[in-house]
């Protein structure tokens, strides 16, 4: 299949994301996306904001704003973010759309004619002082288990123990801080999970099989324990509201639907939410709907988002007896981790996205996070490997390259390209090797396999310096002028090659390299095999410059300065396996 949609977990509207996030979705979305390009396919990466939930009501009250101008605000700042760290989406769109709340109204009709919705009674808390249901995060009290004062109604975040608002001592709505509060008797919608358990278990059985381990496991783990009915709205002002054609009375009574319930189906309407501002052009449903033997479907995300993404959303379009699209493969990552412990906004451990843009350019971020992405485990950021690794692959091994061998051909030859003799035997085993090189790294890339992919990578640009050594340029400009001008030449297309190559991993330094050539007519997308042995696609006479160095080296001064903002070391701190994801 030619055509790929590619998703990658919402980022939730609620503050700036850090490394973990970034490394667990958006970016290896991102490289996936811009490899499939290059190599010719046609490709629909979606993401957008999660806006919903308590969470973004409560940072909105603390905020001073209206939540829907919170929103706003938060939704333009991590956009600013991820564009400055090259994130390529086709479209970048918001759960709160009118888009969104279409086609979330519309799924839950047909799940309710289907006979998948039902309205339950459950007892809830109510606060007297603000005249309204709260759900369980506008629910804070002491925590029984580690005494905890500012514990939420659905868990602690001091000790993880998972809770209920009863459990919490002088308990408290969030809203007011008023303690007058009783339990009182009120109407949910509930998606009837158990009824759809055999279709979800069949479903990931014959789709789960090329799924990582990582992903499989944790769908099937859900499925083994048994799906539960789970309630789909909520008592809060922000959210898609429940349908008033179908359910009046909990439409009157100001009932949104969760947030786990129309986050996913974001994806479907960012994607409308793309097509209707080139609707002449652009046909959201030929991306969702009725599509599932000429559109491939990847997702990715971290393992806390797995079971939402493997269990409930596929019961949600399943139960709507429709033809819309679900996943083909699932990409999960581990935990990114800070020295082995939790990133923490609060106790300023760790590096957020916004902070890493402010001290080092993104490709260094990039191509690090992809280098050890957390794939067959958690991985744990450290700056000294951080350090080691930026300096060792990018400025040693690629940048100086780079430098070394447009410097020296320009010092030696002048700003064109030189000609010097016919390729000779070391050029020829050269081409082999990088032709080998690129087929490994085109197999692990095609295959999402992002740290072995970025170890094709790396040995590629090695191949060079190796190529560069043996050859000896300096040398052999004393003695042979004409064999140094063959050595340049083909060093100079390694670095047209690398330019494109790279551009996955670290699109802006890939551009640099690239412009270095002032090639007319250069809109190759991907290089051949034929043409990584022949190494000729940058002739001689072509004019070039010299771009400034591609990555300066991190020094200890630097290194030092950068644990003392961001935190040192700590005890490993385990990270959970899923069980519930986090709440919003």
């Amino acid at each position: 299949m030619a055509r790929h949609l590619i998703t990658s977990a919402l980022p939730y509207i609620n503050g700036i994301k850090h490394l973990g996030n970034m490394v667990g979705s958006m970016l290896p979305a991102d490289v996936y996306s811009r490899y499939m390009r290059q190599r010719g396919h046609d490709v629909l990466y979606i993401c957008a904001t999660d806006e919903h939930g308590t969470p973004a009501e409560l940072a909105a009250k603390e905020a001073g704003l209206p939540v829907d101008v919170f929103c706003a605000q938060q939704h333009e700042a991590q956009k600013a973010i991820y564009d400055g760290f090259g994130l390529a989406f086709d479209y970048f769109g918001r759960s709160s759309s009118p888009q969104n709340v279409e086609i979330t109204q519309r799924i839950a009709r047909e799940l309710k004619t289907n006979g998948f919705i039902e309205e339950r009674s459950i007892r809830q808390v109510y606060s007297i002082t603000d005249g309204r249901f709260l759900p369980d995060r506008y629910i804070e009290g002491t925590c029984p288990h580690c005494g905890y004062d500012r514990a939420r109604g659905d868990q602690c975040e001091n000790c993880t123990r998972v809770l209920d608002p009863t459990d919490l001592i002088d308990a408290r709505s969030a809203i007011s801080g008023s303690s007058d509060l009783e339990v009182r008797e009120t109407k949910h919608l509930f998606l009837l999970q158990s009824k759809l358990a055999d279709e979800v278990g069949a479903w990931v059985e014959e789709h789960g099989k090329q799924w990582p381990t990582l992903a499989s496991s944790i769908a099937r783990k859900w499925l083994t324990e048994g799906l539960q009915d789970r309630a789909i709205t909520r008592d809060l002002d922000w959210g898609v509201p429940v349908p008033a054609d179908t359910w009046p009375e909990l439409a009157a009574e100001g009932k949104v639907f969760y947030v786990w319930f129309d986050a996913p189906i974001e994806y479907i309407g960012a994607t409308k939410e793309w097509a209707d501002l080139d609707p002449a052009n652009r046909d959201w449903k030929s991306w969702w709907y009725d599509v599932d033997t000429t559109v491939r479907y990847t997702e990715f995300m971290a393992k806390d988002n797995v079971p939402f993404h493997t269990v409930m959303f596929p019961a949600t379009l399943l139960g709507t007896r429709d033809v819309w699209k679900k996943v083909d493969f699932v990409k999960a990552f581990n935990w990114l981790t800070y020295y082995g412990g939790k990133f923490s906004t609060s106790q300023k451990r760790g590096v957020f996205t916004d902070a890493a843009l402010e001290v080092l350019p993104a490709d260094y971020w990039r191509y690090f996070l992809m280098a050890n992405a957390p794939e067959s485990d958690d991985t744990s950021f450290t700056w000294e490997h951080f350090t080691a690794t930026v300096n060792k692959d990018l400025a040693d091994t690629l940048g100086n390259f780079v430098n070394r061998v447009l410097s020296f051909s320009r010092k030696r030859f002048g700003d064109e390209v030189p000609a010097g003799k016919a390729a000779g035997e070391a050029e020829e085993h050269l081409g082999e090797e990088i032709a080998r090189l690129l087929a490994e790294y085109e197999e692990h890339m095609d295959t999402l396999q992002f740290r072995k992919a970025a170890a094709a990578l790396r040995a590629l640009w090695s191949a060079g310096n190796s190529y560069l050594e043996e050859k000896a340029p300096w040398l052999e400009i004393k003695s042979d002028p004409e064999a140094a001008a063959l050595t340049l030449r083909t060093a100079m297309n390694l670095i047209h090659l690398y330019a494109i190559v790279s551009e996955p991993f670290i699109p802006a330094s890939a551009a640099a390299m690239r412009s270095a050539f002032a090639l007319e007519g250069d809109t190759a997308r991907w290089v051949g095999q034929g043409e990584a042995r022949a190494l000729a696609s940058v002739p001689a006479g072509t004019a070039f410059r010299v771009p400034p160095v591609l990555f300066a080296k991190i020094t200890e001064e630097d290194l030092e300065s950068y644990r003392e903002r961001f935190g040192g070391t700590e005890e490993p701190v385990a990270a959970a396996e899923p069980t519930e994801p986090k709440a919003k």
